[in-house]
């Protein structure tokens, strides 16, 4: 595995995710297509939330403390929990980018890890070298996310008009 790769797609993936997120209203940060929907503040404060309490924490763990329980998790509870969507679009975005900056410093400043390193999680043995996959994975999953509210959204503003001119999703 190519580590140097990797970081540098977690880097260009929030440039993307934030690009999507940055010019967004307030209004739109907030819209959900349906109630159990997340808007694109509750996934972008659940970003925020992977980013420093999650992803870095579990490699680090998987890493230089293996044996030790990591802290529990509760992303989808965050969400309410939490009270994503009482947050501020901005503050989050800023927020993001530099717990982003901070996970790449640290990562980049890793000195050698082994990414076969396991880690015995409740559902398995994962590999450090996963999880860093995973994270990659995971933002990609989001920006897509995020992208399909915006595509949601247009479709809303755009009524009474259609848009099947512009082709299927």
């Amino acid at each position: 595995m190519e580590s140097e790769t990797l970081f540098s797609e977690l880097a260009a993936n929030a440039k993307r995710f934030s690009a999507l997120v940055d010019d967004v209203s307030s209004e739109q940060g907030l819209w959900k297509p349906t109630p159990e929907s997340w808007s694109i503040l509750e996934v972008l404060c659940h970003m925020l939330d992977e980013e420093k309490e999650d992803f870095r924490v579990f490699l680090d763990f998987t890493l230089h403390r293996p044996g030790e329980p990591r802290p529990k998790i509760k992303p989808e509870a965050w969400v309410s929990e939490r009270k994503y969507n009482e947050k501020n679009l901005a503050e989050s975005l800023r927020e993001f980018q530099a717990a982003r900056e901070s996970s790449l410093t640290w990562l980049r400043g890793l000195s050698s890890p082994d990414w076969e390193a396991q880690y015995e999680a409740p559902w398995g043995t994962i590999r450090a070298g996963d999880i860093l996959a995973s994270w990659v994975a995971h933002d990609l999953l989001h920006t897509r996310q995020v992208l399909k509210l915006h595509w949601a959204y247009t479709l809303v503003q755009s009524n009474p008009y259609g848009v099947e001119y512009a082709g299927n999703w």
